[in-house]
């Protein structure tokens, strides 16, 4: 069975999800500090490789990887994160089962014809959500059982 990946449109989730748009507007740093915490709680509970790419302003694309965390690319100047998200579909998706999470019509497309699979905004935070719950229900199973 083929590893399976997340590789999620930062900003695009950012200004697809209310409550961290509200946080963009007062501190953009702080929107994508919550995000990549959401994200790398996801792959903690759903053994899920996560990607996620941001729009960078630098000279090269960046990429910062924490040990245990997840991969989080930053495009450089005249790229976009689509453009990286889209290489990384190409390049991989014949070997990993990827899901794309975008609120990008034109990008959950793209990728579809790549061989992705895609998820919207809402898709993402439902499958965050369900999550959750499956590793609270393991939990409860699992305290039941030690008693």
């Amino acid at each position: 069975m083929p590893e399976s990946f997340l590789i999620v449109d930062g900003h695009s989730i950012i200004f697809a999800w209310p409550e961290l748009l509200a946080l963009q507007r007062r501190n953009g740093a702080s929107a994508r500090e919550n995000l990549i915490k959401t994200l790398t709680e996801y792959q903690d509970l759903s053994g899920v490789n996560v990607v996620v790419v941001f729009d960078g302003k630098g000279e090269r694309i960046n990429e910062v990887t924490e040990p245990g965390g997840i991969q989080i690319f930053y495009s450089n100047a005249g790229r976009t994160a689509d453009e990286i998200v889209e290489r990384l579909v190409a390049k991989y998706g014949h070997k990993h089962a990827i899901t794309v999470a975008t609120a990008d019509l034109l990008e959950q497309q793209t990728v579809i014809s790549f061989g992705a699979q895609c998820v919207g905004s809402e898709g993402l935070r439902r499958r965050i959500e369900d999550a959750r719950a499956d590793f609270a229900t393991e939990m409860k199973r699992r305290r039941k059982a030690a008693k």
